[in-house]
């Protein structure tokens, strides 16, 4: 039965109906005068029938004969097909005849051979957009009509993961619309399906700032989905939110002063002072304001040099003891004026540094000091304490400075050591004279110690400023030293 549904059993089948028909047009004309024309009509009969049967024999042979020249290279053509349509691109017919059948299986095989080199070049275009994608330092994030993720590149998928908990606040038909979609994405992809048009935001996701860009992907005159390029701009964001900060609070810083030398200059020139008293304390208050004019910009500039790697250091031996009692001594009347104790505990030994800048770090204990006493009320306590301490196999010199003042609320505490930092109203300067650069500087000196520097506080409680730097050499395993 297969026989018969091929193109070969068909034209056999075809052949063997008209040879029967022939024979039987011619039987039924010839059969009636075969008795008439022949006195042996029983061996004309016989050789009829033999006829018969070679005329159907030959023409079975004829069909087989086709079928080789014919039907096996269309089955060839056929399983070479099938090959390539599961993936065997380098699958080839032989040809064997110059025929209408060899130009097709030529043509068949330059076919194989173009889709080949076709496959061959989109798997490279493709594999090099790959490398492109995972190279890149943005996420890029596809999606179809429905908001299923068609391709990520691994930032994609870390920006999925961690946004994939983001609750949004939709209707649930519109969610299930939009499924995979995070919540931060949805606005932007619901109106890129509708409208599709690029759409291009900045947002705010997790203490992080994105720009996402958001583009249709179109197949004629429809939106098929929508393609996603999100960067982090925290860090341009911030760096810019400070450039702002930084002019504004300069300005402000400068403002004051210059108001006053020019008021007070005025006042001068007005001859509006009634006695050499008066004139004496416009005086006072001008040279006082040029004072603060001054430390200000000697600290801008400090802190200049300072982020840009040009602070000059005179690394050397230095006892960090000494060093704390120096400070303590400096600082101790203007604390018994202020009505506050100062004290400070040290170990019984020195407290040796082999490579450190003492001037800077004296900077360091005054900026700090400076700090806690302005902001400690009467009858409170200052502390200041050193102490040896090993931190993964590496000796370290602990230097806490404890006041009893006002605290620093938490959500101010990431922030205290930028420049101009306030607080809150509780920890202004006023008119203490201060620049808001100090703490700035501070942790640019110990960062330049290979140290670091903590605070811990909490409004109307205890602040605590920790101070670690290295007692060896950074970079060198050191034990600790016998106490």
């Amino acid at each position: 039965m297969r026989f018969l549904r091929s193109v070969v059993g068909k034209l056999w089948a075809t052949i063997m109906a008209l040879v029967a028909v022939v024979l039987i047009i011619l039987g039924m004309f010839l059969l009636q005068y075969i008795d008439i024309a022949f006195t042996n009509a029983d061996d004309v009969k016989m050789l009829f029938i033999i006829t018969c049967i070679i005329g159907f024999t030959l023409s079975t042979f004829f069909a087989f004969f086709l079928s080789f020249k014919i039907t096996q290279p269309l089955l060839q053509l056929k399983k070479a097909a099938d090959l390539i349509a599961q993936g065997e691109y380098r699958t080839r017919v032989p040809i064997r005849s110059s025929d209408e059948l060899g130009e097709l299986a030529g043509t068949f095989n330059h076919m194989a051979a173009e889709v080949d080199k076709l496959i061959g070049d989109l798997q490279h275009e493709k594999d090099h957009l790959s490398s492109i994608l995972r190279s890149m330092a943005d996420a890029v994030i596809t999606f179809d009509a429905t908001g299923e993720v068609i391709m990520t590149n691994p930032e994609g998928e870390q920006i999925m993961e961690q946004w994939s908990s983001i609750s949004r606040e939709h209707d649930p038909g519109q969610l299930q619309k939009y499924g995979s979609v995070p919540a931060p994405l949805y606005g932007l992809f619901r109106d890129v399906l509708r409208q599709g048009r690029d759409q291009t935001d900045k947002m705010h996701v997790q203490n992080d700032v994105w720009s996402i860009v958001m583009a249709p992907l179109k197949s004629k005159e429809s939106v098929r989905g929508a393609v996603a390029v999100l960067r982090n701009v925290t860090e341009e964001y911030r760096l810019e939110k400070l450039r702002k900060d930084f002019v504004a609070n300069v300005s402000h810083e400068i403002r004051t002063p210059l108001s006053m030398l020019q008021g007070y200059s005025e006042a001068l020139l007005d001859d509006i002072a009634a006695s050499p008293e008066e004139r004496n304390e416009l005086v006072q208050v001008i040279h006082d304001e040029s004072l603060r004019m001054g430390r200000l910009v000697k600290d801008l500039l400090d802190l200049a040099r300072m982020e840009a790697g040009h602070m000059e250091m005179k690394l050397e031996q230095a006892d960090l003891s000494e060093l704390i009692k120096r400070v303590h001594r400096k600082f101790s009347v203007y604390a018994k004026d202020r009505g506050i104790v100062l004290r400070y505990y040290l170990p019984g030994h020195p407290i040796l540094l082999a490579q450190a800048d003492e001037d800077r770090l004296e900077q360091v204990l005054t900026n700090l000091l400076d700090n806690a006493i302005r902001h400690t009320p009467e009858r409170k306590e200052i502390i200041i304490s050193a102490e040896e301490t090993v931190v993964k196999d590496k000796l370290y010199a602990r230097v806490a400075v404890k006041d009893e003042g006002q605290g620093i609320p938490k959500e101010d505490i990431p922030f205290i050591f930028e420049r101009f930092y306030k607080a809150d109203k509780a920890r202004t300067r006023g008119n203490s004279g201060g620049t808001g650069l100090g703490l700035a500087i501070v942790k640019n000196i110990i960062e330049a110690h290979n140290g670091t520097i903590e605070v811990a506080s909490a409004l109307g409680e205890e602040t605590v400023f920790t101070l670690m730097l290295p007692v060896e050499v950074p970079g060198v395993l050191s034990k600790p030293r016998e106490t």
